[in-house]
């Protein structure tokens, strides 16, 4: 329950949803379960794009609701897809969205209900479908040796905070991690291997679907006997071998702990190529839409860079605003480099 006290934009920071209120107003939201209240029928023709919501607010006073989504649109997706569904009486009723913006789908003069994004299904375009997405590691502290489990899921903040109770009443400790480097699609195969010899169950590859935050998600168990050295794990997309993302573990202070490393590898390139990115860094629209959703970089920061005078100014600032952030938001302004801009990374890397 959040209370505004008067005109103007409250955005919450557990789920990302927002309001735009015209007065003072109490609002009163909570998930809500797709698989509840989606028919058979429906999941067929529709997937979840986002939470689904009960909203309770006294009628007129909201002037827009932005729903949160997880399609990255910086793919040139077709928006037109999108519909807000709508639940009153067990039947569902469908409203196109205002606009469609990068994380949310707003909904000008809304009505409340139950009510969350939906994308119609297509299967010429199901598996080409952009979702951002995160993956989630935890270790099982009352497992034999180094047990972890794996999780790849859309960027869908209730389905996140459903893994993490869960994790936690299994007694087991959350491991920080880098998202995917680049969108992942829906429908397809993720195979995940390592560097050195471990177990990984059931298999070494799962498929990347959305499940409602009530059901049980879909994990890899990674066997780990011996942690001495540090272990690197790897994720790729089966259809073309393309990798999607990467990290390393090794042990903590104490041997029954392990602790997630990044390769540097963003930190030595940027330092020594800082001078031709400055003047060669291009699509910087689509790379501080990145940077926002990895939360490397906030909007007021975004509006900063995009408001200097010169690509080479904006560039500069850029790369001043990523190195004060520390390694991590280094290492991904260079993955997102490497994604939409591989001609530059490449050229950049070759041997003099």
């Amino acid at each position: 329950r959040a209370h505004f006290p008067g005109t103007g934009i409250f955005q919450c920071p557990i789920t990302g949803l927002a309001f735009k209120v015209k007065s003072a107003v109490t609002i009163t939201y909570k998930y809500a379960s797709w698989t509840k209240h989606l028919s058979k029928a429906d999941q067929e023709m529709w997937i979840p794009a986002g939470p689904l919501f009960r909203i309770q607010v006294q009628p007129g006073v909201v002037e827009a609701v932005h729903l949160p989504h997880f399609i990255c649109l910086a793919e040139d997706v077709d928006t037109s897809l999108c519909s807000i569904a709508h639940f009153k009486s067990g039947k569902m009723t469908l409203e196109r969205p205002t606009r469609l913006i990068p994380f949310s789908a707003v909904l000008e003069n809304p009505t409340f209900s139950l009510l969350g994004a939906l994308w119609r299904k297509l299967r010429s375009t199901l598996k080409s479908l952009p979702v951002h997405s995160l993956v989630l590691i935890f270790q099982q502290l009352s497992a034999a040796n180094t047990t972890l489990h794996l999780y790849l899921i859309p960027d869908d903040k209730s389905v996140k905070q459903a893994i993490e109770k869960q994790e936690m009443d299994w007694n087991s400790k959350i491991i920080p991690k880098p998202p995917p480097f680049r969108p992942l699609f829906l429908g397809c195969i993720y195979r995940v291997t390592s560097t050195n010899s471990v177990e990984i169950m059931p298999e070494e590859q799962l498929p990347f679907c959305y499940k409602s935050p009530k059901e049980q998600q879909l994990f890899f168990e990674i066997y780990i006997r011996n942690m001495a050295e540090e272990i690197g794990l790897r994720m790729t997309d089966t259809r073309s071998d393309t990798e999607v993302w990467r990290a390393s573990l090794r042990s903590g202070r104490n041997s029954s702990t392990v602790l997630w490393a990044c390769c540097l590898l963003g930190v030595a390139f940027l330092k020594k190529h800082r001078t031709n990115l400055c003047s060669r860094m291009g699509q910087l629209s689509t790379i501080l839409l990145h940077l926002r959703h990895a939360n490397v970089i906030n909007s007021d920061e975004e509006e900063e860079v995009r408001g200097q005078g010169t690509s080479q100014r904006r560039n500069q600032l850029l790369l001043d605003l990523v190195e004060k952030k520390g390694w991590e938001a280094q290492e991904q302004l260079y993955q997102i480099l490497r994604t939409k801009n591989p001609y530059l990374i490449t050229d950049l890397e070759k041997p003099n």
